[in-house]
């Protein structure tokens, strides 16, 4: 019998893979954070599949998401990095890393990390959606409407409210697997 899963993954063994044992899933590690939040920017415009081929460069690229090694690349680096094929070229998303990496930092200080500064907006507790289709999954959230209010205020590029509503479902603040999918039972709480 096959594997039900949320239709988006499609046919794509790299797709399926991220589906089952990544994406949904609550993720409280700041570097992971931080590489989550840069991967979504991204791929703004973007499909995710672009992005998931392009994640190993984006580590390389990036110092593996060391936020503070992250914080003190150089304009002469980050130029470099936009002849780098095995990333997104393009010079907003590159320079926003290094801007969001800086503050990222100030809500570490601030909050003594940035998890508990994002999970924060739930209560620590992730949203669990019942969703039957795909198509009844919203782009945004009152949730992520706020989260990307406060972020862009706090100094953050590529925040816009979709891609924080994105963020929070791969980093399991919201549980948008469909109910049919294999995933939604093992990551609801109900």
């Amino acid at each position: 019998m096959a594997i039900k899963r949320c239709d988006w993954c499609e046919d794509n063994p790299l797709y399926q893979r991220y589906h089952d044992q990544e994406w949904g899933t609550p993720v409280y590690d700041d570097q992971t954070l931080f590489e989550c939040l840069t991967l979504e920017g991204a791929q703004a415009g973007l499909s995710w599949i672009t992005i998931l081929k392009k994640r190993e460069g984006y580590r390389k690229a990036f110092a593996n998401f060391e936020v503070e090694k992250v914080a003190r690349f150089s304009d002469k680096k980050l130029e470099k990095l936009l002849l780098n094929p095995d990333i997104v070229r393009n010079r907003l998303k590159v320079f926003s890393v290094r801007k969001n990496a800086r503050a990222f930092i100030d809500i570490q200080k601030e909050f003594g990390n940035f998890t508990d500064y994002i999970w924060g907006f739930v209560n620590g507790e992730p949203i669990q959606n019942s969703w039957k289709t795909l198509s009844e999954i919203p782009a945004t959230s009152p949730v992520s409407d706020t989260i990307s209010k406060d972020l862009k205020r706090r100094g953050f590029s590529f925040v816009g409210s979709t891609i924080i509503y994105a963020f929070m479902q791969a980093i399991g603040m919201i549980n948008d697997h469909i109910r049919d999918c294999h995933r939604y039972k093992a990551l609801s709480k109900k």
